[in-house]
């Protein structure tokens, strides 16, 4: 019984820390007045490149392209890369009076690969910043200039607020993971941001100095090659930097596909937790840097219904101790923690999402973590550590 005591109780300490830095970041968010980010008036406008690596993205490119090409300046470019394509991708992006790239090579598949080709490419006649996007996204008015004159002035990488739509009649449980990508990739970096600390890359709407980009590989199909990314490169001295006002939406993937994308996701999340938090903390504390240490706690905050699975797990051998043996200290330290973390998602959703998410939406969140089982069990059996491409419904 001592043993099963010790073993829930350094359990319940340890797992204040993702607790605590998941509410300290979205209350930061939640409490903070918004600093003035915006970068206009400050620099030139720097010449971009915006970077789009497409897969069979015939049917949504246009959108894609239609929402970028109102925000060039003459000196701009965009630059598609039509990766082992069986559909017309290249040729839509063409008639959009693009530049296009065609990549075949049935060997070394995946985002990594067609963008570096791009960037092989682009070393004929250097930008001064890359953007990368991904082709199925929307991206709002001036955002483009918003980040590659952030790029110019901070001379880090920059991060856009990358959220999701949905169809027009989502499922409650599609509502609940919209609410959990909105705390993941809105609520949580603008927290960090008002602390001017950094925050991870998040795939798209992702802009970077062509002199830090281009002294990087990015050939590799790793499912979290954007978490990866944020790390090689704050550890290189450029941490990434938070680009609230500049919106990129992209679409969240329906039945099968969206199993697919969620458990590359995911899998990709806990693959970096286990190998690159121990990495960060360590150079963290060599290189004496504050900006490490918040970026190893961000990253070491595992994905929110994840984080409610683990909580359940050890509320429920607290609650045998509590009843069976009178032992209440586990019990009313994880009630506490699962009071805050209940607490900060409702209010993160009454401030940041309660005009897109209906409230009678939320009480799907148990069945959504429910459905996420499935995705992190396989994680243990067969995890996915290589990206594959999520084909469209």
């Amino acid at each position: 019984m001592f043993l099963g005591y010790f073993v829930t109780i350094t359990l319940t300490i340890l797992l204040f820390v993702p607790v605590l830095v998941f509410v300290a970041e979205c209350g930061l968010a939640l409490l903070l007045p918004s600093e003035n980010t915006d970068p206009s008036g400050t620099t030139d406008h720097p010449r971009t490149a915006i970077l789009i690596p497409a897969h069979n993205e015939a049917s949504v490119i246009t959108r894609t392209l239609s929402s970028l090409l109102p925000q060039l300046t003459p000196q701009d470019q965009i630059l598609v890369v039509a990766d082992n394509c069986s559909d017309n991708t290249a040729e839509v992006a063409r008639r959009m009076g693009v530049q296009v790239l065609e990549r075949e090579n049935d060997h070394l598949r995946g985002k990594g690969y067609a963008l570096d080709y791009g960037m092989q490419w682009l070393k004929k006649n250097p930008p001064e910043v890359v953007v990368i996007l991904d082709a199925d996204c929307l991206v709002s008015p001036n955002a483009l200039p918003e980040i590659s004159d952030l790029v110019k002035k901070t001379g880090r990488p920059v991060q856009a607020t990358y959220l999701m739509e949905y169809h027009s009649h989502p499922t409650p449980k599609e509502t609940v993971s919209r609410l959990a990508l909105l705390i993941k990739n809105l609520v949580r970096p603008l927290g960090l941001a008002k602390l001017k600390l950094p925050c991870l890359l998040t795939g798209s709407g992702m802009g970077f100095p062509w002199s830090v980009l281009s002294e990087i590989s990015l050939a590799g199909n790793k499912t979290a090659d954007d978490m990866q990314l944020s790390v090689d490169l704050a550890l290189a001295g450029y941490p990434a930097v938070y680009c609230p006002q500049a919106r990129v939406i992209g679409r969240l993937m329906e039945d099968k596909a969206a199993i697919s994308q969620r458990k590359r996701w995911e899998h990709g999340h806990l693959e970096m937790i286990m190998t690159e938090t121990p990495r960060l903390f360590l150079a963290a504390i060599a290189q004496k840097r504050l900006d490490l240490l918040a970026l190893t706690l961000e990253l070491s905050v595992p994905p929110l219904s994840l984080l409610m699975m683990i909580w359940m797990s050890i509320l429920g051998v607290g609650v045998w101790l509590a009843v069976v043996h009178n032992i209440w200290m586990p019990f009313l330290i994880l009630a506490i923690q699962g009071l805050l973390i209940v607490l900060t998602v409702f209010l993160a959703w009454a401030k940041f999402g309660r005009d897109q998410i209906a409230k009678e939406n939320l009480l799907a969140i148990p069945l959504y973590i429910l459905w996420k089982i499935p995705i992190y069990l396989k994680f243990l059996s067969k995890p996915q550590t290589r990206w594959l491409t999520t084909e469209r419904d």
